[in-house]
């Protein structure tokens, strides 16, 4: 069993580190929130008082942090990941940042002799507790071999997107296209409604036809038809509409930096941004019906 460092105990890397105690790792855990490195203890995890102290005999350095201004610092800092962790440990940033932060921050740990990868998650708070999160990886051939089975044992789909960076840039496609189809089943439910149409009708008819996809199929946006759904718990976060709209940012800084234009992309960014300003940020993403059938009525 490893030695791991792992920064950032919150709603996801919470429950990811405790996965990895259970696993029989030798975990280390940092944070700034007292709450979450308690709970992290409770989990039988080793609590760390720096950054320093937490990677410093690591094996594998794990972050899951905020935004890429976050991980800039927790690895970048003096007393930070490159200046602490022993050289040839396996860095593993499973944030979802910018890219150009990823790339850069991979060849500088290149040049400090580290393999480093960034490894996004899919599957929310529920799937980081369960242990079933996607993982899409951007690595080289070896820093992915060395890190699978770790991953494996927070998640069940590892995924080698390709090289440094290719993680984010998987993670970013992934959600604009969550964003975009979220707005379209609610669009079509909102008008089932106006035209009289039963919406259990409308999900047993287009959950198997040709309108079928995830936002539909496992997280309805109306009450009723997926049981699980966050629409039968009054729209309690799964995902939160502000870690959509991050996420939609990303994926529009990513098309600009490309010279792209994402025109749905842009248009689902500005929905979900009106939908925070009224102070949404905290409810599930899938929430958003309300606000789409409060501006076409």
């Amino acid at each position: 069993m490893a030695t791991i460092g792992f920064i950032g105990l919150g709603n996801m890397g919470g429950p990811m580190a405790a996965n990895l105690v259970k696993a029989g790792h030798n975990v280390h855990g940092f944070d700034l929130v007292k709450e979450n490195v308690d709970i992290f203890i409770e989990a039988g995890g080793k609590a760390a008082g720096s950054i320093a102290q937490t990677v410093q005999d690591a094996e594998v350095v794990i972050s899951m942090l905020p935004a890429g201004r976050h991980v800039s610092t927790v690895y970048e800092t003096a007393n930070g990941v490159f200046e602490s962790a022993p050289k040839g440990a396996l860095l593993i940033d499973c944030s979802t940042i910018d890219v150009s932060t990823t790339r850069r921050l991979g060849e500088l740990a290149a040049q400090k002799g580290f393999e480093m990868l960034d490894a996004p998650v899919s599957g929310g708070i529920m799937g980081a507790q369960e242990a079933t999160l996607t993982f899409m990886t951007g690595a080289t051939d070896e820093g992915f071999t060395r890190a699978k089975p770790i991953l494996e044992q927070m998640g069940k789909n590892i995924i080698h997107a390709g090289g440094i960076g290719n993680g984010q840039a998987a993670k970013v496609c992934n959600n604009m296209l969550l964003g975009i189809s979220m707005i379209g089943v609610c669009e079509a439910f909102n008008l089932a409604d106006e035209l009289g149409l039963d919406r259990q009708k409308l999900f047993d008819i287009s959950s198997t036809a040709s309108g079928q996809c995830w936002s539909l199929n496992t997280y309805c946006p109306v009450p009723g038809p997926v049981p699980t759904s966050p629409a039968n718990n009054d729209y309690k976060a799964g995902f939160s509409v502000a870690m959509m709209l991050k996420d939609l940012k990303l994926s529009q800084d990513a098309a600009q930096t490309a010279g792209l234009t994402t025109p749905l992309g842009a248009n689902a960014t500005a929905l979900y941004e009106a939908f925070a300003g009224e102070g949404n940020g905290a409810v599930d993403f899938s929430g958003i019906i309300k606000s789409l059938r409060k501006s076409d009525s």
